[in-house]
């Protein structure tokens, strides 16, 4: 790995973080680096989710406040996180490399549309709320909701952030920036258990995760504390245009 490779990954580390504590879908700026720079699609995969692990904790962190009598329900939602991320390892783990690089370009293109769509999500969710004005308990719909998410999640981790905020923000009454704060927690609680199992059974590149871990753990702290002044339009044009460039890369090569 030359200086400048190592640069790279810790920008787009940092970049990631930021993203990832505002709106989610980091992984969609580090994936494509990590392939363009060389790395097997599984391998970018299963490092990207050690890497970004500290920055989904440090994202959580600094939402903390937000959380604040909240966390014995963050925990039974974590539950359900935890679970489903075990169950996306084991796809990753079990089928096969070809069957995954395959499958990439459509998980890619599937999490761009859905940071394209989370704008009109999101103003759909508040009018229904202010239609509604009923509150929405925490029920099994969404513990078996955020059980898919977190299958998701360990399989693939991009735009999993944007899923939890739309399963949470249509069946939950919390405010969004709680929910937001929920997210951070819930995509920590993935991406470690992914990490972990990676970490022991998978093709893991630890140069990029350290890199990785160092740059996402400063954007986590960056996104929960500037993050709220930052365009959602700017940063959400940013993955798009990133996500776009990812597809069109896999599916020449």
């Amino acid at each position: 790995m030359t200086w400048w490779h190592a640069v790279i990954i810790v920008i787009a580390g940092v970049w990631a973080g930021t993203i990832n504590a505002v709106v989610g879908s980091g992984t969609l700026v580090t994936f494509p680096v990590l392939v363009a720079l060389g790395y097997p699609p599984v391998t970018a995969t299963t490092s990207n989710a050690i890497g970004l692990a500290p920055g989904t904790v440090s994202g959580a962190i600094g939402y903390r406040h937000e959380l604040v009598g909240y966390w014995p329900q963050v925990a039974r939602f974590a539950v359900a996180s935890f679970l489903g991320a075990i169950g996306g390892t084991i796809l990753l783990l079990s089928l096969p490399k070809d069957a995954f690089e395959t499958v990439v370009p459509v998980l890619v293109g599937l999490a761009v549309v859905l940071v394209i769509i989370q704008p009109r999500v999101a103003k759909w969710v508040t009018k229904r709320r202010e239609a509604n004005g009923t509150e929405h308990k925490p029920g099994p719909l969404l513990m078996f909701l955020l059980f898919l998410i977190g299958i998701y999640g360990g399989y693939f981790t991009a735009a999993q952030g944007v899923m939890m905020m739309a399963v949470m923000g249509m069946l939950l009454s919390e405010p969004l920036q709680r929910l937001n704060g929920v997210k951070n927690s819930l995509s920590a609680v993935v991406n470690i258990v992914a990490g972990v199992i990676y970490a022991f059974t998978a093709p893991v590149s630890w140069p990029v995760v350290g890199l990785l871990a160092v740059g996402s753990t400063i954007g986590g702290q960056l996104g929960a504390k500037i993050g709220r002044r930052l365009s959602p339009t700017v940063l959400r044009g940013v993955i798009v245009v990133v996500g776009v460039a990812a597809v069109i890369q896999l599916l020449i090569k």
